[in-house]
């Protein structure tokens, strides 16, 4: 991710209606698990560590974030370990966690199966990860360039890199669906309309308090219809909820 979009994603991420939105999807989903009282919690690129706030309520929290920069706004706020390093590389001992969350993280890996199989070795045996993704190759715009995306994913290459990494398949969604449409005119226009890309303006700029919170409002809908354990069939955004089944750790194998 460049610079300029990491200050603004670390000054947007309390208030802006995605980030706001997105937090709201994350807690109906974890709240549908049997997680253990107590349990072990990784967020694995962490970001400034607003989601180790909420992922408190489930257990003791730890995080990974690959800049040092978003690592001491998370060790700012005093709420458990937080290292720099690679998800593909994590600091943990083998079945170290009940529930590791990797938001909007897997897109930014060269190797995204070698990152599920870490993120494997360090849940337990019967734990499980959640995570999320931008959907839609053919939505490809300037946002994936600035954020130094390597992909976007269908449902089948998500579930695939998966599969691949031998995780369970528990359960695989779409989110931000009711602003689809707007959003997809977005991206698709920046690819024809900006021929350089440090013409982009960041879609993490707060606005208007009422704007913000019209925005936000979709999403709260969309959290309340996962939450009855509905799925959304086309969004913006995929989100996949995988259970590790497997006795042996898994390892990236270098």
């Amino acid at each position: 991710m460049e610079e300029r979009e990491l200050r603004a994603l670390l000054e947007a991420d309390e208030y802006h209606w995605w980030y706001r939105g997105r937090r709201q999807i994350i807690r109906a989903e974890l709240d549908r698990l049997p997680l253990p009282a107590g349990a072990r919690v990784l967020d694995a690129g962490c970001g400034s560590g607003r989601t180790l706030q909420d992922l408190q309520a489930y257990g003791e929290v730890s995080g990974i974030e690959l800049s040092e920069l978003a690592a001491e706004h998370a060790r700012g706020r005093e709420l458990g370990k937080v290292h720099v390093g690679r998800v593909e590389e994590l600091p943990w001992e083998d079945r170290a966690f009940d529930l590791v969350t990797c938001l909007d993280v897997l897109e930014h890996t060269p190797d995204d199966i070698a990152a599920l199989r870490e993120l494997r070795r360090v849940t337990k045996p019967g734990g499980w990860l959640l995570l999320t993704v931008p959907a839609y190759p053919a939505l490809w715009s300037t946002h994936d360039v600035v954020n130094h995306h390597y992909r976007r994913y269908t449902r089948r290459a998500l579930r695939r890199a998966a599969v691949g990494a031998t995780w369970r398949v528990d359960r695989l969604t779409s989110f931000n669906s009711l602003l689809l449409p707007a959003a997809a005119a977005v991206r698709v226009s920046q690819r024809y309309r900006l021929r350089n890309h440090n013409d982009h303006v960041s879609e993490l700029r707060v606005g208007p308090h009422w704007l913000n919170g019209a925005l936000e409002q979709p999403l709260r809908i969309e959290a309340a219809v996962l939450r009855r354990g509905y799925t959304l069939g086309a969004g913006l955004s995929l989100l996949a909820v995988l259970e590790n089944l497997a006795g042996d750790p898994g390892r990236t194998g270098g």
